[in-house]
């Protein structure tokens, strides 16, 4: 690969699909998390849900689709937190991070390598859990961090803006 400046030079790149990642709401106090083994680390953690998109879904009807699969739920309203590439040096990912409130009943379709179990919790024990270093997952810590910044300023929780897909 020829970088900018003519020097020449490899790199190992991983190419990832993009990705969602959703902080359920029960209500305006509690959210849900999952909890998972994760064969990179070795452990088990707990973390939003998340997941890749499939080739052109976008990614409103992905975080719809991986909420139902994960935790049985469909949201009624959307909040877009923001995106995010999750390297800048050997992975090419980007993800897409929501709020996710009203939340309805669906049926739950993990995929076979997934064994998770749900958890609801205080949004303040989860911002703890961050904080402490116990959630450590990129699309988690930023998603939990966002949300607490929104919820500070006054106006949670938001009023709709986007309709279940």
């Amino acid at each position: 690969m020829a970088l900018p400046n003519g020097h020449e030079t490899l790199y190992g790149v991983v190419r990832c699909r993009e990705c969602v990642g959703m902080l359920p709401f029960v209500d305006a106090d509690h959210v849900l998390l999952v909890g998972q083994w994760r064969y990179v680390i070795g452990r088990a953690t707990w973390e939003i849900p998340t997941g890749a998109l499939h080739p052109g879904e976008a990614p409103e009807d992905g975080a719809q689709r991986e909420l139902a699969e994960e935790v049985g739920r469909r949201a009624g309203r959307l909040l877009r937190l923001t995106g995010f590439d999750s390297s800048k040096s050997i992975l090419e990912e980007h993800a897409h991070l929501y709020c996710c409130f009203d939340l309805a009943a669906a049926e739950a379709t993990p995929d076979a390598t997934e064994l998770l179990v749900v958890r609801q919790v205080r949004f303040d024990e989860a911002l703890a859990l961050v904080l402490s270093g116990e959630i450590v997952d990129a699309m988690s810590v930023i998603a939990i961090l966002w949300a607490d910044r929104l919820r500070r300023t006054g106006s949670w929780p938001p009023e709709p803006v986007s309709p279940a897909s």
